[in-house]
């Protein structure tokens, strides 16, 4: 009987031990990521423990007190924990399909050299996309990571290896990008967390002076109530700097990207490009609805994919409106862009044509002109 030789066990293919070590390398990251959410947590546990047990319950003898601290503490609580729950797991927006290069764009900016083949390559994809703002040599905002065209006040974030409409900054303590879709939540997370550690320092401070001056017997509380009010204090003077920082960010209407960063649209850089002045600015990240101003509801206006700027109208490339429609105003009375990529509900943007209607009417004297400032350049 002829015996065959026996066929050899398959080997691990090539490459797969650093790719499963990569995939436990990026889980394991993402664990670490939750770390700062997890000791937020942890001390907002605490504090619920130490104030309303040791504090309310153990240490006031004043009946009445007692009602008026615990309603008042659960309000301001409530209100933290659901800012801070909707900031942490609101996903951030990402640009639509509209501002992605199709596949054939994609070929052919891969295919062709660096140079007028691939601008009009990024040329024939912007033309009619809502976009004002420019890199600093003048080139069409592109990414290379996410092949897309980035709309206005849109960047890369590193960590979550997407662009971010509208990004601010990644916030560790939330573990998530604050963008154009958590803005506001990320505002009130501020504010209420500030309210919060105001008001248990403001109620913990004549029993933390009672116990510092032994007016008090020393029990358990007195550490919890002692601790609390130490950090109350400290966290409110952080929070405070932090949100007095955004509250003039808000009303700027700018970024923390943008203040470090000015935007530069296609005739000059300006820091102020996007600013609609106070009321405008205000509405545009709280809403028109003023019922919802306070609560962690989205009610921001537009679509984070274009935005209302006092500039366009100055950019000689800017496709030119209807006559009459612009006109040169004062303080808040600023022009405008044309209409976002989508309905928006932004009241800003109302009685104004739509962007591609406006494009298409812009290109017909404009066919065969080339445009030397788009240009490609890849940043994040």
């Amino acid at each position: 009987m002829r015996c065959g030789k026996m066929a050899a066990a398959p080997g691990p293919p090539a490459g797969s031990a650093p790719g499963a070590w990569g995939g436990v390398r990026r889980r394991c990251q993402r664990l670490l990521y939750w770390v700062p959410v997890l000791f937020i947590s942890s001390i907002l546990s605490w504090s619920y423990y130490a104030y309303v047990t040791q504090l309310c319950l153990l240490t006031m003898t004043n009946i009445g007190e007692k009602v008026v601290c615990l309603v008042a503490y659960h309000i301001f609580f409530m209100l933290f924990v659901w800012s801070y729950w909707k900031t942490i797991f609101t996903l951030p927006m990402n640009p639509s399909k509209e501002f992605h290069l199709s596949y054939s764009d994609k070929e052919s900016l891969e295919r062709e050299p660096r140079g007028e083949s691939q601008q009009e390559v990024l040329r024939r994809a912007a033309k009619d996309l809502p976009i004002y703002t420019r890199t600093m040599s003048g080139a069409i905002r592109y990414c290379d990571r996410c092949h897309l065209v980035k709309p206005d006040r849109c960047h890369h974030c590193s960590v979550c290896d997407k662009c971010i409409l509208k990004m601010d900054h990644h916030c560790p303590w939330v573990n998530n990008c604050v963008g154009f879709s958590n803005y506001k939540f990320f505002l009130l997370f501020l504010a209420y967390s500030l309210l919060y550690c105001l008001f248990i320092a403001a109620t913990d401070l004549q029993y933390f002076i009672k116990f510092w001056t032994n007016g008090l017997p020393d029990t358990q509380a007195k550490f919890h109530i002692m601790f609390l009010f130490f950090a109350a204090a400290m966290f409110s003077v952080s929070l405070s700097s932090l949100f007095g920082y955004h509250c003039w960010l808000v009303s700027k209407n700018k970024s923390t990207l943008e203040v470090f960063r000015a935007p530069i649209f296609r005739h000059r850089t300006d820091k102020n490009g996007f600013s609609l002045g106070f009321s405008k600015n205000l509405r545009q990240v709280f809403g028109d609805e003023k019922k919802y101003w306070l609560l962690p509801v989205f009610s921001s206006l537009g679509d984070g994919c274009s935005f209302p700027t006092c500039l366009v109208n100055q950019d000689p490339e800017q496709a030119s409106t209807p006559g009459g429609l612009n006109s040169t105003c004062k303080n808040e009375n600023h022009l405008f862009p044309a209409k976002p990529l989508r309905d928006s509900q932004s009241h800003l943007l109302t009685d104004t044509p739509s962007w591609s209607e406006t494009s298409a009417k812009a290109e017909k004297g404009k066919v065969g002109m080339s445009n030397p400032a788009l240009t490609m350049e890849n940043e994040t």
